[in-house]
This record gives C-alpha cells, structure tokens and sequence, in this order.
C-alpha cells in the first residue's frame, strides 16, 4: 500500500444573481452525456463514429452533464432544506487525453460543480481546480489537458455567475 498527499485548490465564485438564473445558465452550457455511446464502442461500433457521437453530446462549454445531485432536497431529512445542487460534468475526450497516459486521473474525471444559495440569498458555485487534482500525476501530458479544464471550468462558472 501506498499513500500520498496532494493540495487541491478549491474555488469559490459568488453572486448576486438569483439560484433559478444561475442553474439555467450552468445547464445551457452543458451538453447531455448518452451512455449508449460506451455500449456502441464495446459493441464494435468504429472508434470515429463514437468519437464523432461523443463531439457532438458536448454543449458550449465543451463539457457534457453526466449527472445532477439534488443535495439542498437530500437535506430535507435533517429538517434543513436549501438550494443545492451537484452536477457531474466532463468530456470522455478530454478525459482519455489523461487516463491514456495516467490510468488514476479517471478518478477525478468526470468533475464536480457545486451550485447552492448561500443564508444570505447569493448564489455560490464551488469546484476542486481539475489542475490540482491531475497534478498528483506528475505527468506532463495530464497536466497540458487539467489546464485546458482549469480555464473551461473557470469559463462555465463566470458565464453562469453574469
């Protein structure tokens, strides 16, 4: 067994702008990630045509929605509901330009955006810096592509936020 420590920068973002505008505009900017592409691939479909299928699930922001965690509802169980949600965001492609060079970056893609409305009614968007996250790879080739993701998600939460 092996353990090592790694420093995740974790970022912060908050407006004023109202939690209902600011998940529209998170979501407007994904696209919808469709399973069925993987089970096309294993089932020798070409890899061009998955990868032309995989392009085009890809929204503005190059990033796709895998998946959304309703966590402010979850809270409902300890009697304190809120607005909260995680989306579960990435790219296949981006992600293989990682995992084929560093098989352990596949557990942090895809990514995680945290949206929720602070006690004082802003709303906050909140994530782990993909660059702090690869970086424990020491891997030049991951580390060129967690860049690339630092500024695409950089870009998703200030369009969402404005």
């Amino acid at each position: 067994m092996s353990v090592s420590r790694n420093v995740v920068e974790h970022i912060r973002l908050k407006t004023a702008k109202p939690f209902n505008k600011v998940q529209a505009d998170i979501e407007r900017q994904l696209g919808r990630f469709d399973a069925d592409a993987y089970h096309s691939l294993a089932a020798g479909e070409s890899a061009d045509k998955v990868r032309a299928r995989l392009e085009a699930m890809a929204g503005p922001s190059g990033f796709m929605l895998f998946a959304t965690h309703d966590h402010g509802s979850l809270l409902r169980i300890v009697g304190r509901p809120r607005k909260a949600l995680q989306y579960v965001v990435g790219n296949p492609l981006y992600a293989i330009e990682m995992t084929r060079h560093a098989i352990g970056a596949s557990l942090y893609a895809p990514l995680r955006v945290l949206l929720y409305e602070t006690d004082d009614g802003q709303s906050c968007i909140e994530y782990d810096l993909p660059s702090s996250l690869f970086g424990q790879f020491s891997d030049d080739r991951v580390a060129q592509t967690a860049a690339a993701l630092d500024q695409k998600m950089e870009d998703l939460a200030v369009t969402a936020l404005h």
